[in-house]
């Protein structure tokens, strides 16, 4: 671990606070990889912060279900499982679902805005190839949602789970040809939001979540395969 853009500018937020979401980024953009070892001294290092620092942010990813301790190894960045996965998904349709609707009905002037410019800077990212800077303007775009729904009980629900959200989105946006298919898709969340029409909205929300979950489902599957494919060459030549 030598990535220096990972480093902690201390400011006015509380270290700890840095420290975790510094490690977040990493993990839900596959800067750190699933199954990855996170060792405490490469982190501090890598960081520039104290173990109590690292220790403390590591306990709240672990609460989050992005790291998992493992016995005689440590902690180890979580892989999302195929049936967690559609699980996740599950939920991840209804709610958002319910933000677009909500939005399409409540949000103000400003907030619309907001939406299109959050849009505006997907259409233009994704034209560019940098897997980080697509995931952040999807991010900043559902951020934005979430806010104009004005349902704080909808938002904590997703901010629960919204660490391992962005793994999964980060694995759909991965897969080829899939980016025309997310900007047409959400193109049809923005009109339904215009017309404030929260019917149309809730359907396109809906759409959009169970499109990404088809190609995610694909790629974890694969994944899967691969892996029990080498359990089962290792366990050949023990």
């Amino acid at each position: 671990m030598t990535d220096l853009s990972l480093r902690v500018n201390k400011v006015a937020a509380p270290l700890r606070q840095q420290v975790f979401e510094h490690l977040r980024a990493a993990i839900t953009s596959c800067r750190f990889v699933p199954g990855q070892r996170l060792i405490e001294r490469e982190l501090c290092e890598l960081l520039g912060v104290s173990r109590t620092s690292v220790r403390e942010a590591m306990r709240q990813l672990e609460s989050e279900g992005l790291i998992t301790s493992v016995p005689h190894r440590g902690p180890i960045v979580a892989t999302v499982t195929l049936e967690e996965g559609e699980s996740i998904f599950e939920v991840r349709a209804v709610l958002e679902a319910l933000a677009g609707r909500l939005f399409a009905e409540r949000a103000s002037a400003a907030q619309r805005s907001e939406l299109h410019a959050a849009f505006e800077q997907i259409k233009e990212i994704f034209q560019q190839p940098d897997a980080q800077n697509r995931l952040a303007a999807k991010t900043r775009f559902y951020a934005t949602l979430l806010e104009g729904s004005g349902n704080d009980i909808l938002m904590g629900q997703l901010k629960a789970i919204q660490g391992r959200i962005t793994m999964l989105r980060a694995t759909s946006l991965s897969y080829p040809g899939r980016s025309p298919k997310t900007l047409e898709e959400m193109e049809r969340i923005v009109a339904a939001i215009d017309a404030h029409d929260g019917d149309a909205a809730w359907q396109a929300c809906l759409d959009h979540v169970r499109s990404a979950a088809a190609v995610a489902k694909l790629i974890l599957a694969k994944r899967d395969r691969s892996l029990e494919a080498a359990e089962r060459k290792r366990h050949a030549r023990a």
